[in-house]
């Protein structure tokens, strides 16, 4: 296992997960989301689509898996479909809130699960995901249009027929949220016209913590791939502003050892006057990415200031 594994996620592991680029892997993103959101551990083994190797040759001992994302349970089952992964862990974890409890509710999130797995393929082809950058100008074709009225009448369904009081599609967040979390991601970083209320779920979506970590990773791991960009006018992500901070050279901290692994500190970073450290680059840099989207760091801010202030 990587230092950069052991770090995110130090605790002891049930699953075993392979995930694809942050930036780019929108399923991998909808698994990932699966663990994150509902506080499922697991280890976590990247692939990279820059290797110069396939995506199936980095999947040793995920067999017969092709591509990510791909999950081996304590037992050695593989599944490799990002559904399948979904209905395994709530049928595993049926505390964990991952599909509504309300009976209605949970069939319209799995319905819109489905449609997601297996439909929108222009809105995906047109608008492939890229968290590093955002388009303007952008003139989608009438077949990216179609997809996004369906949208708009599903998820208008959703919130109707669940009589949703959250943000979310069909009550608190669920699986059916986190299938739609790229495409939130394209509607945004493509600047995609859609009504007011799809806006706000898009924009829900974009505030969300476990999200904005998803993105600060991809920003940290910076493995830019010209296959992906497109030709339309760049502009700034359209997600909340994050906070300020720099990577510095230091030879003490605010803490004494790294907020997410424990380990002993050998980065720094420097935010609103105040020197923390980490126990690698990949650490500070998504905390520098997005220093409000992880808890962790939070504590240890909060803490420093009430010592402070005392």
């Amino acid at each position: 296992m990587s230092l950069r594994e052991a770090v995110i996620y130090p605790r002891q592991m049930t699953y075993h997960i392979a995930l694809g680029n942050c930036a780019y892997s929108s399923w991998s993103l909808r698994a990932w989301l699966l663990f994150e959101k509902f506080g499922i551990p697991r280890k976590t083994t990247w692939v990279d689509f820059g290797a110069g190797t396939s995506t199936e040759d980095q999947l040793n001992g995920f067999e017969p898996a092709r591509t990510v994302p791909a999950m081996r349970t304590n037992d050695g089952a593989v599944i490799s479909e990002s559904l399948a992964i979904a209905e395994h862990l709530a049928e595993h974890h049926p505390d964990a809130g991952i599909w509504p409890g309300d009976p209605c509710a949970r069939a319209v999130a799995r319905t819109l699960a489905a449609e997601m797995h297996a439909g929108f393929s222009a809105l995906r082809s047109f608008c492939p995901m890229n968290l590093y950058t955002a388009y303007e100008n952008v003139d989608p074709p009438d077949a990216v249009l179609q997809d996004l009225e369906r949208l708009e009448r599903i998820w208008d369904m959703a919130r109707n027929g669940t009589q949703s009081e959250t943000p979310w599609l069909c009550g608190p967040y669920s699986a059916a949220d986190a299938f739609f979390a790229p495409v939130a991601a394209r509607i945004a970083g493509y600047s995609l016209s859609v009504g007011e209320r799809a806006r706000a779920y898009v924009d829900a979506h974009l505030s969300d913590t476990a999200f904005r970590r998803w993105r600060a990773m991809a920003i940290a791991d910076g493995k830019l791939l010209a296959r992906y960009e497109q030709d339309f006018t760049t502009k700034p992500w359209p997600g909340p502003t994050t906070g300020s901070a720099r990577a510095i050279e230091a030879k003490g901290s605010e803490n004494e050892r790294c907020p997410y692994s424990g380990g002993p500190m050998t980065h720094f970073l420097e935010t609103d006057g105040r020197v923390y450290g980490f126990c690698n680059a990949f650490c500070r840099d998504k905390t520098m990415a997005d220093p409000e989207a992880w808890p962790a760091f939070i504590a240890l801010r909060d803490q420093t200031m009430a010592t402070l202030s005392r």
